[in-house]
């Protein structure tokens, strides 16, 4: 389905579909695109758990500190022997496990993608999507302009 304009014109052309592409790879590249992002928001996760990770460790510092004051020198001697820098798989850190993760699967999978919309919609981002805004606007209601107001320089 190809957009049609309204008192706002088309979509901006980088999001209109090109020619000869059909419904079937408009739908494939949406549906590559958003386990993309899915893989965005797990990767997201993972910096997560890196960083409470890392937080958890240094916080460690304060309770040896007070194990110690408090007279407790043997449960200071454990957390610090036993837990502080612990790998938290083995022989892992949780920046090499974002390393890892980074080189063997997001990097590639971002790499993938990018290069199936650029061999297979001419390098044209969200077909689906654009698609989709368009289906959904109501013409002529100044909510539902298809794109943003060109800039006041």
């Amino acid at each position: 389905m190809n957009p049609t304009p309204d008192h706002r014109g088309a979509p901006h052309r980088g999001n209109g579909r090109p020619e000869g592409v059909d419904d079937i790879t408009v739908e494939a590249l949406g549906a590559l695109s958003k386990a993309l992002e899915t893989t965005e928001r797990a990767r997201g996760r993972l910096y997560d758990f890196h960083q409470l990770t890392g937080t958890a460790d240094l916080q460690l510092d304060r309770a040896v500190e007070l194990l110690e004051e408090a007279g407790h020198p043997e449960w200071a001697a454990r957390v610090r022997s036993e837990i502080l820098g612990r790998n938290v798989i083995p022989g892992h850190w949780t920046f090499q496990i974002v390393e890892a993760y980074n080189a063997t699967y997001y990097r590639p999978f971002q790499q993938l993608e990018r290069s199936a919309v650029d061999e297979l919609a001419q390098g044209r981002d969200h077909l689906h999507e654009a698609e989709m805004k368009e289906e959904r606007r109501t013409a002529g209601h100044p909510d539902h302009v298809a794109r943003p107001p060109a800039p006041e320089f």
